[in-house]
C-alpha cells in the first residue's frame, strides 16, 4: 500500500507524461544504450518507448544504468520497422529519424510540440533505409570534431531535452495530457493495485 506522500508523487509524475512524444529504437543491440535511453525518456516525460527487434524476448535493461526507469514507461515491441512506423503514422505522428546521410535539418529546427516519434538506429549502421523512406524529418546533430558521431544514448539525450525545452515553454507539462481512462489505468498500474491494474500486454 502506497503512502499518501508516495501516491501524490506518482500522481504528479503521471500527470506530466507526454503521450504524443515517442522514442523509437531500431534494432539497438547494446544493453547499456537501451538502459540509458529508458532513463532519459523517464526523466523528460517521454512516456512511450518503442523497440523494434526481431527478438523481443532477448531485450533486457541493466538496472544499474537505467535505475529501473523502464518500470515507469510504456514499452512497445515491434518486429519490423514497417509495423512500428506505419502504426505511428496512422495514429497521426510525424516521424523524425536521426541520420548523417542525405538532406537533413538541425535537430533544433523542428517543432517537438506536435505528435512526433523520433527514431534512433542501431550503433553500427544507424537507421534503416525503410525508416528513412517513412520519415517526415531527417535530423542531424551538428558536430565539429574529427569523429562525426555520438553515442546513441547521448543523441537521445540531446534531442529529448530540446523537445523538453520546447514543450515546457509551451506549457505542455502544466496539465495532464493523458485521457482520464489512460490516467486511471496507469495510476493503478503504478500503485500496484492488483484488483484494478490492467494487463499491459505490448505489441510484438
Amino acid at each position: 500500500m502506497a503512502t499518501d506522500q508516495r501516491r501524490r508523487r506518482i500522481e504528479t509524475v503521471l500527470s506530466r507524461r507526454q503521450p504524443d512524444l515517442r522514442v523509437v529504437l531500431e534494432e539497438v543491440t547494446i544493453t547499456h544504450n537501451a538502459s540509458a535511453v529508458a532513463r532519459t525518456c523517464e526523466a523528460t516525460g517521454a512516456f512511450n518507448l518503442h523497440i523494434i527487434t526481431s527478438q523481443p524476448d532477448q531485450v533486457s535493461f541493466n538496472e544499474a544504468i537505467s535505475t529501473r526507469a523502464e518500470k515507469w514507461l510504456a514499452l512497445h515491441f515491434h518486429r519490423t520497422t514497417e509495423d512500428c512506423l506505419s502504426l505511428l503514422k496512422n495514429q497521426g505522428f510525424k516521424i523524425a529519424v536521426t541520420t548523417l546521410t542525405g538532406e537533413t535539418v538541425s535537430y533544433a529546427e523542428i517543432d517537438y510540440c506536435q505528435p512526433i516519434a523520433i527514431v534512433f538506429g542501431n550503433e553500427s549502421e544507424g537507421v534503416s533505409a525503410r525508416a528513412l523512406e517513412l520519415a517526415d524529418y531527417r535530423l542531424k546533430i551538428p558536430m565539429v570534431g574529427m569523429v562525426q558521431s555520438l553515442n546513441l544514448s547521448v543523441c537521445v539525450g540531446i534531442i529529448l531535452y530540446e523537445a523538453f525545452r520546447q514543450r515546457q515553454a509551451r506549457g505542455l507539462y502544466s496539465s495532464c495530457r493523458l485521457s482520464s481512462e489512460e490516467y486511471e489505468r496507469w495510476l493503478n498500474h503504478w500503485l500496484g493495485n492488483p484488483k484494478k491494474r490492467n494487463s499491459f500486454t505490448q505489441k510484438k
